[in-house]
């Protein structure tokens, strides 16, 4: 499972070119999800975002994690972060998992997230043609790959 996690001070998604969910200074998510994941890559990768200090403290040192700065979440699934490039010019998505294995776990990764924060977060629509815009803060761009624990 992989994360690309994007400190924002706003992010929105819009589907058929109307607003379906917006959040203020907070963390947006894309996730990919493969066809090995499970249970154990989302436990791991939840906790490390839930925990993750990359808010600034009143020094303006990365010091705070999302509960502390009570900030919003958008998680947007994005398959391509599966992507093979190796042979050739268009990618493979060989690795990345089926709409029937990968929505159940993607909903698993927003629900665990919600309990941890006590809180709804905002979501995409799995395999919708989404426009996602947003203000990166910093910018702050991390990737998680819960295969890759270092």
């Amino acid at each position: 499972m992989r994360v690309v996690i994007q400190r924002v001070l706003e992010a929105q998604v819009r589907i058929d070119g109307y607003l379906h969910a917006e959040i203020k200074k907070g963390l947006l998510l894309f996730i990919g999800i493969e066809d090995s994941d499970s249970g154990n890559d989302i436990d791991y990768l939840v906790n490390k975002i839930y925990n993750l200090r990359i808010f600034s403290d009143p020094n303006g040192k990365m010091n705070l994690n999302l509960k502390d700065t009570e900030g919003e979440i958008l998680v947007i699934s994005q398959f391509t972060l599966h992507a093979r490039t190796k042979k050739g010019n268009r990618p493979s998505f060989i690795k990345a998992a089926k709409p029937k294995y990968a929505i159940p776990l993607y909903n698993d990764f927003c629900a665990e997230l919600e309990t941890l924060l006590q809180k709804q977060i905002q979501t995409g629509e799995f395999g919708a043609d989404m426009k996602v815009s947003l203000i990166n803060d910093g910018p702050v761009t991390i990737l998680m790959d819960s295969k890759e624990k270092q």
